[in-house]
């Protein structure tokens, strides 16, 4: 498998892609812009405003539109392209202004999970909320440093990355709930950031600062490692008709050398496809 840049480097911090037919393809955040990338079918990119300083993440919503991590809270749009407000119900959900939003992603039954950090970078701090049916914001995970990459395989099980502890963790889902929460994979010298799963339970993972992205089994075996030609890959996502196309984000976030691909958008071809997204159930 061999990625090739798809892309220019359009994002500052090229975050969350999100591959879904309702918008035409993959859609990503440039993060500290606060604005949605689309790929168009054309191959232009659409950049849309969501009003805030931070986009953290999209996702799909059951009939249309989408909903989007801002800084403190959730957007939604009821159009593929339409104009961001916010969520009635969660258009604040904390008042902390060190705390920032970070990552998201919806559950098989389409509830959202989204997850926090700290812009002083503070240990602990974090947590990753859960809005269900209700639409009631509830702590799901409690006391994260970085919250990043979560998605899930199937009703069973979930995997999610707090970076700052440099590994990869695995939830059982019981009840639709996440429990008994333990090491999945450590990543030495490395700091894992987004990541997806696909139909065979694999998981992909965005290895920052090193460039990488990596397949593990279910059993955590490494199935494969791939790099990339610049250092901050931030995630991956499966995609794409068949659902074996791979797209990686890449930032060029404080970067002091140059590295002219930093902020593009890499494809390559998987030999198994991944999980569709769920859409959001509101």
């Amino acid at each position: 498998m061999k990625f090739e840049q798809i892309t220019p480097a359009v994002a500052y911090h090229g975050e969350g892609p999100a591959w879904d037919a309702s918008w035409g393809g993959l859609r990503w955040v440039d993060m500290l812009a606060g604005d949605l990338l689309t790929l168009l079918p054309s191959g232009e990119i659409h950049r849309l405003a969501t009003g805030s300083k931070i986009a953290a993440f999209v996702r799909p919503r059951v009939g249309g539109g989408f909903v989007v991590g801002l800084e403190r809270g959730l957007g939604i749009a009821d159009e593929p392209f339409g104009e961001v407000r916010p969520m009635p119900g969660a258009e604040e959900v904390w008042t902390d202004p060190d705390i920032r939003m970070n990552e998201g992603n919806t559950d098989p039954w389409g509830n959202l999970y989204f997850g926090t950090m700290s812009y002083t970078r503070r240990q602990g701090v974090g947590n990753v909320y859960k809005i269900g049916p209700d639409g009631e914001a509830r702590v799901a995970i409690a006391g994260t440093t970085t919250s990043n990459g979560l998605a899930f395989v199937g009703e069973e099980r979930a995997y999610f990355n707090d970076t700052a502890l440099r590994r990869t963790d695995v939830f059982d889902v019981v009840g639709g709930e996440l429990t008994n929460r333990r090491n999945f994979h450590e990543a030495t010298g490395t700091s894992p950031d987004g990541l997806t799963t696909d139909v065979d339970g694999n998981v992909w993972v965005a290895l920052n600062r090193v460039g990488k992205v990596r397949l593990y089994s279910p059993q955590a075996q490494i199935l494969g490692e791939w790099d990339l030609p610049v250092r901050l890959v931030t995630s991956v996502t499966l995609g794409g008709e068949d659902g074996r196309d791979v797209f990686v984000t890449t930032s060029r976030e404080n970067l002091t050398d140059p590295e002219p691909e930093a902020g593009a958008v890499f494809h390559a071809r998987a030999d198994v496809p991944g999980i569709p997204l769920t859409p959001f159930n509101r």
